[in-house]
């Protein structure tokens, strides 16, 4: 009678979770395979499947929004703002969370006060200072902005996950005579893969999809991201649905091979991060 118990309470709690699963996970099946329909289909039902796939789609969208020009230039911000961000914020976690200095709590209301600050509302200051920079509309337009959007979220999440670990391995490291940068990258940077998966994935979903700043900072056709790319499949008068969707599932898998495969390390760096910190 117990198991029958238990097997009911488990069975009323993971009804819900799995309903709440289907409702993630369907919006991406049905963006995949209704990619693979011809405009017929997907006017006459958005929810059918195809009857026959048309993967030609996919080579139309490529063709047409300049997709292999669109995506390296993606590719290229966000890999440079990763690795960037990455080294950054690992610096600075790292000396926050082990050292006391002055100007740190200056440092961490920096941080805080560019967490809270609105940043789109500085699309037209940053725009001004570029053009007098003069890497307005240049391939280093973008990641800059980049670097300053993740860096915030990023320190915190790292100085939070330090505090955690002990400082033993650190103290026997400097009895072997290991320098700073050693005892750093070497030594700690292994220990904290799981906060930096975080890192990883977060930077580069945001980096990916992000579109304001790229509308606005880049107008050199040979410049533009794949998030501006996507606006080249609609009009005023007329929209290619299943055109877009090809285009928007080109657009969308390298953010779900990334995330698939960092899962484990992201789900178990969140988890130590909140309750370490």
């Amino acid at each position: 009678m117990k198991k029958w118990k238990r097997w009911g309470a488990n069975l009323l709690v993971n009804i819900p979770i799995m309903l709440l699963s289907l409702t993630c996970i369907f919006p991406v099946v049905w963006l995949l395979y209704s990619s693979l329909k011809t405009d017929v289909e997907f006017a006459r039902s958005p929810i059918s499947l195809p009857a026959v796939p048309n993967f030609g789609n996919y080579v139309t969208a490529f063709q047409r929004a300049s997709f292999g020009t669109f995506t390296f230039n993606s590719v290229f911000n966000s890999i440079i703002s990763l690795v960037l961000v990455l080294v950054i914020s690992f610096t600075l976690g790292y000396l926050l969370s082990r050292y006391r200095f002055r100007g740190r709590n200056l440092i961490y209301g920096v941080l805080m006060a560019a967490m809270m600050v609105p940043i789109y509302a500085l699309i037209v200051p940053l725009f001004i200072q570029e053009k007098k920079i003069g890497i307005l509309n240049s391939r280093w337009s973008l990641i800059p902005v980049y670097v300053a959007m993740e860096l915030p979220m990023s320190v915190f999440l790292i100085d939070s996950y330090m505090q955690g670990i002990s400082i033993d391995m650190e103290e026997a490291a400097a009895i072997d005579g290991a320098g700073l940068l050693k005892t750093m990258f070497i030594i700690m940077m292994p220990l904290c893969k799981p906060i930096l998966s975080t890192v990883v994935i977060l930077t580069f979903m945001h980096v990916w999809n992000e579109f304001a700043f790229a509308q606005v900072l880049i107008s050199q056709e040979s410049l533009k991201t794949i998030p501006i790319g996507l606006t080249y499949f609609t009009s005023q008068y007329m929209t290619s649905y299943t055109l877009l969707l090809a285009a928007l599932a080109m657009a969308t898998l390298p953010v779900l091979v990334i995330y698939l495969f960092f899962y484990n390390k992201i789900m178990e760096g969140m988890m130590a991060g909140a309750v370490k910190g």
